[in-house]
């Protein structure tokens, strides 16, 4: 989790295939200021290119995929969802929530425990027993 009340999300973001590749970076960067102007940070974007949909949407077999992790305030989120609705060409979006669930916490903190405790440690592997034998064929019948 971000600080300063900020949550952790991944916002995806499909534009027309219609639109030019420098085109997407300027609606990528209008996106950008916005969430900006929301009091968010934008962490990282991934252009990911042009990929096939699953589906088709508006007519469309493909599109321009974006992936971006941002910090939200969770007040600000249906602000963002609601102005990628009314951008022309993102033809689909997707904001989730990202989480670390409390488990995933504590199996990190149980790691760096052990690391530290046993830093370079052999393991013992246990030798496999060996097959027992068949008898000796004087003994069957």
């Amino acid at each position: 989790m971000s600080g300063d009340g900020l949550r952790d999300y991944e916002l995806v973001i499909i534009v027309s295939p219609e639109v030019e590749d420098d085109a997407v970076s300027a609606i990528v960067e209008r996106v950008q200021e916005f969430i900006s102007q929301q009091g968010g940070q934008v962490k990282e974007v991934a252009p990911w290119g042009r990929r096939k949909l699953a589906y088709p949407i508006d007519g469309f077999k493909e599109g321009n995929y974006v992936v971006a992790q941002l910090g939200l305030d969770p007040q600000s989120v249906r602000a963002i969802e609601d102005h990628l609705k009314l951008t022309e060409n993102v033809i689909r979006h997707l904001v989730v929530k990202l989480e670390e669930t409390k488990e995933d916490e504590e199996a990190a903190e149980e790691e760096v425990a052990e690391e530290v405790a046993e830093p370079d440690a052999p393991e013992e592997v246990a030798e496999p027993d060996a097959p027992e034998a068949p008898p000796p064929l004087a003994e069957r019948s």
